[in-house]
């Protein structure tokens, strides 16, 4: 017998009662209202003019974090384009339940960012193993003497980050000459975490004005189109930060590749993006493998409400950018409908019908307001899969907790995630004809490079 996961928020959390159930709906939905998110920035500003206050951006830099390099880049660009008042903190990694697997973020935030900087025109030196402690130490003394001037912040922070992933000591110590650490960084990084912390957030490479939040190059466009519309860009050009399409491309694979996904039917990243990762494999001719996981906080993994919160209105911008106007219509489903979605899985797949199974459950409890913690919320899933009810319901009266048909698959699944160094959803990997890993990614915001590198491979075959 499968004993369940101890969660560390309660086991409450992990399979809320139906009145939790309805109370955490209600509050996420809310937190994705486009209104209550459109009144909180009028809100804001209505505030800020009756001050007649500047537009103030607060920016929170990790010295050792490989996105927070990529942003330093953008700063200098940033504050040229745009009437603000830029606010500078350095923070250190995060720690606790915001991040429960902090080795793996910086690993990631190191092969991630030397892959998608040059997209947006950045570079990133470093390479897969962390940078020199000593060498963190120092840049972030360096940092920390200037991290109250602007503009200086401005213009060290990426030279500082350049020197530092480079494993340059040479650079620094001349860095360090010119810009006189501090004597005591920790009070600085202290400072700086109380106020992320008192602003409600836990990262770093973040951007917080006016009430929200906007993580790194992916999210400053974001903030960018929001400060055009209030009037405060020098030139009234196009953003800097516009994040690059998903494209098909002009090369067809004849199945030789494979892209597998790793979805949860919990994730709102999931749900906003499974049905173009499918379409993506389907387009370009290469071959789909869909391995779903449990939802961390079924794995024992807290989530806060802090970052619940942040989680769903950042999807919520995210699915307004894609123009699903329909999102945000919310019924929580984890535990136990993830369960029996879950446990038709197998079935579904023998089928055919598998990713239309996962596919019309994700709508459902994110687009349709569906509860598919009832018979009927279920049954809409599978008939909208074009399943058959009759033959799903012996599957579903099962003791699906304990049923091994399909929980060694979803614990496999994880397993393999893992073992690619990546623990969120939606993951993805593109392996080559011989099997061997060419990209492994986290996260919606990432299908555009794995469309890149599908093409990238294809193109370099012979006769393309």
């Amino acid at each position: 017998m499968t004993a369940k996961p101890t969660n560390p928020r309660g086991s409450e959390m992990a399979n809320p009662s139906p009145p939790l159930r309805w109370v955490m709906s209600k509050m996420l939905a809310r937190a994705a209202d486009p209104d209550r998110i459109a009144a909180r920035r009028s809100k804001a500003e209505a505030k800020r003019r009756r001050a007649a206050a500047a537009h103030v951006v607060e920016y929170f830099h990790q010295v050792d974090d490989g996105y927070s390099h990529l942003a330093a880049q953008m700063l200098g660009a940033f504050v040229e384009r745009y009437q603000v008042r830029l606010v500078c903190h350095l923070v250190g990694p995060s720690r606790g339940p915001n991040a429960p697997e902090p080795d793996f973020l910086l690993g990631l935030s190191r092969y991630d960012a030397a892959r998608i900087g040059p997209r947006y025109g950045l570079g990133f030196p470093g390479g897969s193993d962390p940078p020199d402690r000593d060498l963190v130490d120092l840049a972030t003394r360096i940092l920390a003497g200037v991290v109250t001037d602007s503009g200086a912040f401005v213009d060290a922070a990426p030279r500082v980050g350049d020197a530092l992933w480079s494993g340059s000591a040479e650079a620094l110590q001349g860095l360090a000459e010119l810009y006189r650490p501090a004597a005591d960084a920790a009070s600085v990084l202290a400072s700086g975490e109380r106020r992320r912390a008192d602003l409600g957030h836990y990262s770093g490479a973040m951007f917080h004005y006016g009430k929200e939040w906007y993580w790194g190059v992916d999210r400053l466009h974001y903030l960018e189109r929001r400060l055009i519309e209030l009037g405060a860009s020098h030139d009234g050009g196009g953003v800097l930060g516009a994040p690059p399409a998903i494209e098909h491309g002009p090369h067809q694979d004849d199945g030789s590749m494979t892209l597998e996904i790793f979805p949860s039917a919990r994730s709102p990243y999931t749900a906003l993006s499974f049905d173009a990762a499918v379409d993506l494999a389907r387009a370009t001719g290469v071959r789909l493998r869909v391995r779903p996981v449990l939802p961390m906080v079924m794995r024992g993994v807290p989530v806060t409400r802090t970052k619940g919160t942040y989680i769903f209105m950042d999807a919520a911008r995210e699915a307004r950018s894609r123009g699903l106007t329909d999102w945000g219509s919310y019924y929580e489903p984890v535990g136990a409908p993830v369960e029996r979605c879950y446990s038709l899985y197998p079935w579904a797949v023998a089928e055919g019908r598998g990713v239309e199974l996962l596919s019309a459950f994700m709508r459902a409890a994110f687009r349709e307001g569906i509860n598919t913690n009832t018979d009927a919320g279920l049954r809409h899933v599978v008939e909208a899969a074009a399943l058959s009810w009759a033959d799903a319901q012996p599957i579903v009266g099962k003791d699906v907790w304990n049923d091994r048909a399909w929980r060694d698959e979803i614990e496999a699944n994880r397993r393999a995630m893992y073992d690619l160094g990546l623990w969120g959803v939606p993951s993805f990997r593109l392996l080559d004809a011989a099997g061997e890993t060419r990209l492994r990614v986290w996260g919606q915001d990432r299908l555009w490079l794995v469309a890149h590198e599908i093409q990238r491979a294809l193109a370099a075959r012979p006769g393309s």
